[in-house]
């Protein structure tokens, strides 16, 4: 079975010297700085919005930076009932979102329609958009959207960056 750490330190080197993959510190760099973008829809909003107040203190996980362009965010938080009407929407908000991109879904409403089975709520909001994450309650507590968050940073940590690329070698390099 073969171990691996995010940040490895050899304390038998002397000096300020760390030793670590590229993709570990890449991949460190990016799980601290998820910058999410809020798709309040409906009472969960509230909620997302006290994680970002001073009690829950969502900026000691870099993430307090919430932006409202999808050009410029990670991470879409989807905080209630999702509509048909507003499915479009938040589908194509989705799309201009730039790679690599995340969601969760915030509450019972987001994740499977909630208490509402009627023809105008859709049921999740997985059916448009692929979630990453999802959060129960009705609505969930802002203690919740932070553990989802940190389930997001480690999902994000394990990603390879560079061990997907193609080796070039330099008989196969092109110049």
């Amino acid at each position: 079975m073969q171990e691996t750490t995010e940040v490895g330190y050899n304390s038998k080197i002397e000096g300020d010297v760390i030793v670590t993959r590229v993709d570990a510190a890449l991949n460190w760099f990016r799980k601290n700085s998820i910058w999410p973008m809020p798709m309040g829809l409906a009472c969960c909003a509230i909620e997302l919005m006290a994680t970002g107040a001073s009690r829950f203190d969502i900026s000691r996980f870099g993430m307090e930076v919430m932006r409202f362009s999808p050009r410029q965010s990670d991470c879409m938080v989807v905080a209630g009932t999702v509509t048909y009407k507003m499915a479009l929407a938040v589908r194509r908000i989705y799309d201009q979102m730039a790679e690599p991109k995340y969601v969760i879904a915030m509450g019972a409403c987001a994740s499977t329609g909630g208490m509402y089975r009627s023809y105008s709520v859709l049921q999740g909001v997985d059916n448009i958009i692929p979630v990453d994450v999802y959060v129960a309650g009705c609505p969930p507590r802002p203690e919740a959207l932070l553990d989802a968050l940190m389930k997001l940073q480690k999902q994000v940590s394990r990603e390879p960056l560079l061990g997907d690329l193609k080796k070039l070698t330099p008989l196969t390099a092109k110049v």
